[in-house]
């Protein structure tokens, strides 16, 4: 059993399922979303881009790309939420805005996790 492997994998599937229990909700409720869950989405997606910054393979490359993009996402959304709550107002379309920029990273680790899948699959053993 490789650790490294198993590392990474750890923490590909749990950026995907903590970002699911964020984006898990009512859309315009901001009581079905908590901020400490936006937070640690952040933290866990940024710490599996890092643990895929050393492959140097094609599929290496997509599976960054992937964490990237829902790195890019959760943070859009993060700043959204705190403008919206010190600059102006967190209404039901800026509920709609963050939770919509978390379903895209959620779409974003899905593929990530598929693709990691499927090349644990087919790798030898």
């Amino acid at each position: 059993m490789n650790l490294d492997k198993v590392i990474a994998g750890f923490f590909i599937i749990l950026a995907m399922t903590v970002n699911f229990g964020f984006f898990y909700g009512d859309m315009n409720s901001l009581e079905s979303h908590s901020k400490y869950e936006l937070f640690a989405a952040i933290v866990i997606n940024i710490i599996a881009t890092t643990l895929k910054l050393g492959d140097k393979t094609q599929m290496g490359s997509v599976l960054l790309a992937t964490s990237l993009v829902a790195d890019i996402q959760l943070i859009a959304a993060a700043i959204v939420w705190t403008v919206a709550a010190y600059v102006y107002v967190v209404d039901t379309e800026t509920i709609a805005t963050i939770v919509s920029l978390s379903g895209g990273a959620l779409l974003a680790n899905l593929v990530s996790v598929a693709l990691y899948v499927g090349d644990t699959l087919k790798s030898k053993r």
